[in-house]
């Protein structure tokens, strides 16, 4: 079994979700007066997990997209990526690696990065299928600029990630219980290329 290519109207309804995360992250931030620009840090090395075999198509996408010198270069930073990351786990530390796709500071994917890395730095909450809400409290900059009042503005991710599920399912054909978890960092998600079973 293979997972199929997405297709234009799939990719269509993946960005469109998209633009729904980035309209509620922008008001959030306009909100707080939150902006990235002058940060001394970088979210890319941030240790991020993703979980969807559509959101994994739709990286290769922009992967495809680039050249094959620079893909090539790619690949080799993220084979060393999952190295330093597993290395890491093993000691018990959580890895900070700057992600394979980050390049001079900046991501050279970044119309076809995943919903993780577009909802990063400012807060969110996200309610589980068990009724717990979980809440993320942005980074260490929002933090700061929020002080005492970290929950008072929040982007809801519960209906944009469901909104996904039923995409992934769709994708799958249905089928989306027959197939392995996905648990992959973007590093991992390279090194195995685009995703296929069989």
């Amino acid at each position: 079994m293979i997972v199929r290519e997405l297709s234009a109207t799939i990719i269509r309804r993946v960005e469109d979700i998209y633009a729904e995360l980035e309209k509620a992250y922008d008001k959030v931030a306009h909100d707080i007066e939150f902006s990235c620009t002058g940060c001394p840090d970088n979210c890319c090395d941030s240790y991020f997990l993703h979980y969807t075999y559509i959101e994994w198509s739709y990286l290769w996408l922009g992967v495809n997209g680039l050249g094959a010198a620079r893909r090539q270069a790619v690949l080799e930073r993220a084979h060393q990526a999952v190295l330093e990351a597993a290395k890491d786990l093993r000691s018990n530390r959580r890895p900070q690696i700057m992600c394979p796709l980050n390049e001079d500071g900046l991501c050279i994917i970044y119309r076809h990065r995943l919903m993780v890395c577009r909802t990063h730095g400012v807060p969110a909450t996200l309610t589980r299928p068990d009724g717990k809400v979980m809440q993320f409290p942005g980074c260490f900059r929002c933090q700061e600029l929020l002080g005492e009042n970290i929950e008072s503005q929040a982007v809801e991710r519960t209906s944009l990630l469901t909104k996904l599920a039923h995409l992934e399912n769709e994708y799958l054909g249905g089928k989306r219980h027959l197939y392995p978890k996905v648990r992959m960092t973007i590093a991992e998600m390279l090194v195995k290329g685009p995703p296929s079973l069989k």
